[in-house]
């Protein structure tokens, strides 16, 4: 038998049927999936420092477990001493079962690493069923070594879903485990 992440187990076995009961889907396809996770990283000390995209790429790829990729800018900017095609940021998709596997440890690890954790913004919803989630600083993952770190910097998290709306959006992701802050 394959190897099967736990929360993609538990949204098989429970959480299908938990948001079919609350939003009265009629076929198991219309319940909204966890599509994708995007982490991505801007270097703005990139430009004039280009070993900062390389310390960048490299815990991200430790973060994520798959191999990131450079963003490059696309226009020049000239008060920024920024031209076009140089690499800015670092980006990696996560899909299937790495998806789940990163999620996991966010929820679990990660998350109640945050100094002074009381949960997540609920406000970080874009209007099309997508959440998107600021970090901080990356070393509240247990992969980065505090002690290589050259220079302590947040990320961006965003979770794709097939929800139609947020309200849907922000179920599936709470009954995966975010924990959100209750207003």
């Amino acid at each position: 038998m394959a190897y099967l992440p736990r929360l993609k187990e538990e949204y098989t076995s429970k959480i299908v049927s938990a948001l079919m009961e609350e939003f009265g889907y009629k076929n198991v396809m219309q319940v909204p999936k966890l599509q994708k996770i995007v982490i991505s990283k801007g270097v703005g000390g990139a430009v004039s420092d280009k070993k900062l995209i390389d310390y960048a790429l490299d815990e991200v790829s430790k973060i994520t477990g798959q191999k990131a990729l450079s963003t490059i800018s696309k226009k020049d900017v000239a008060s920024f001493k920024l031209r076009k095609g140089m690499p800015i940021g670092v980006k990696v998709t996560l899909r299937g079962e790495k998806m789940y596997e990163f999620l996991d440890r966010l929820v679990t690890v990660s998350l109640p690493r945050v100094r002074d954790f009381n949960g997540i913004k609920a406000t970080g919803f874009d209007g099309r069923g997508n959440y998107n989630l600021g970090v901080t600083e990356q070393i509240i993952f247990p992969e980065i070594d505090i002690d290589k770190v050259n220079k302590i910097g947040g990320m961006d998290i965003t979770f794709v879903t097939s929800a139609p709306t947020d309200k849907e959006a922000k179920s599936l992701l709470s009954e995966l485990g975010l924990p959100f802050k209750n207003n």
